[in-house]
């Protein structure tokens, strides 16, 4: 049987993408990861909600906004039902859709009713961060904070909000497509969050440029970013040895794909934007490529990026 290479599929993809009408079947076919899944969403929700409190940032916070949920507003709805009012999610494709997230939502609450442990890296081993215990964190969570959020009428609350994303008084604000800032007011939000989402943002300095916009002054941004190649290489890294035009022929006509920013590119925007970084937890992996075999934008790119797969990041305005 002949072996077809990832980035082979890949370029084809990206062509194929051209023909009229192709694009557009081939983003309703994606699927985004494992946001469909409810303990996924759970174990990512409580990651970073026992980051936060390690941090001595805000456990609590009432007002979130998730970047990319994906398939599902799972991650968003675990605020939800563990005690955060409102819930913004923008996305730039709508993936989502009622009876998946009703479906998410009962497994989530039953989840959240349990007092499950943290879903950990033997469940889901490409999540991160890493935690240093997995058990439900009921010094966050407690008894009385639970049993207010999971009180009937509130998650009731919680099912409606979902049956009306669009109105402008609900829980959950939906927004597909969103570029501007304007979507939100300022200084209303005590939480953002990504996972794996900010590497497939053409526009970093400008998406980095609304979180602040958006964020409350004492509020605070985490992100876990994702610098491996998505399938597009052999080599987890390999996204670095393509061309600028291999690489446009490889993304076509797909919205996003990946950025290809190395993890030096955050951490300098942060501090170009005035962000003070808290944490920042790198990710290392072995490099198999020599330098030789990167794109020539890529020369330069330091030992540090080339090794690092992934980072988690809390900011907070500087």
């Amino acid at each position: 049987m002949i072996k077809i290479r990832k980035s082979h599929r890949k370029l084809a993809s990206g062509i194929v993408s051209y023909i009229p009408g192709i694009g557009k079947y081939l983003l309703q076919k994606r699927n985004t990861g494992g946001t469909e899944n409810a303990r996924y969403c759970y174990s990512v929700w409580l990651r970073h909600l026992v980051m936060a409190n390690k941090s001595r940032l805000n456990s609590y916070p009432k007002t979130v906004a998730e970047l990319g949920p994906g398939d599902s507003l799972g991650i968003g709805l675990s605020a939800l039902i563990s005690g955060c009012d409102q819930y913004f999610a923008f996305d730039i494709v709508d993936f989502a859709n009622i009876e998946r997230n009703m479906r998410i939502f009962e497994e989530l609450v039953e989840l959240f009713e349990n007092r499950k442990p943290i879903p950990d890296d033997r469940e889901f081993p490409n999540v991160k961060p890493y935690l240093e215990t997995y058990n439900f964190p009921e010094d966050i969570l407690d008894n009385e904070r639970l049993g207010d959020a999971l009180e009937k009428s509130r998650l009731e609350a919680i099912k409606s909000a979902l049956k009306n994303m669009n109105r402008k008084d609900s829980k959950i604000q939906y927004k597909v497509p969103w570029y501007d800032a304007k979507v939100l007011q300022d200084e209303s939000v005590d939480m953002i969050y990504s996972q794996a989402v900010l590497e497939h943002i053409d526009d970093l300095r400008g998406a980095y440029k609304v979180m602040k916009k958006w964020l409350k002054p004492d509020g605070y941004m985490a992100h876990q970013v994702d610098f491996k190649c998505h399938g597009t290489a052999e080599e987890w890294n390999g996204h670095w040895a393509y061309s600028d035009f291999m690489w446009k022929l490889i993304k076509g006509k797909r919205p996003y794909l990946l950025n290809r920013e190395p993890y030096s590119t955050h951490a300098r925007i942060l501090n170009e934007e005035g962000f003070k970084v808290l944490l920042n937890i790198m990710y290392q992996s072995e490099s198999n490529l020599k330098r030789s075999q990167l794109a020539p934008k890529f020369k330069t790119t330091s030992d540090t990026d080339l090794c690092t797969s992934g980072a988690y990041m809390q900011a907070v305005k500087g």
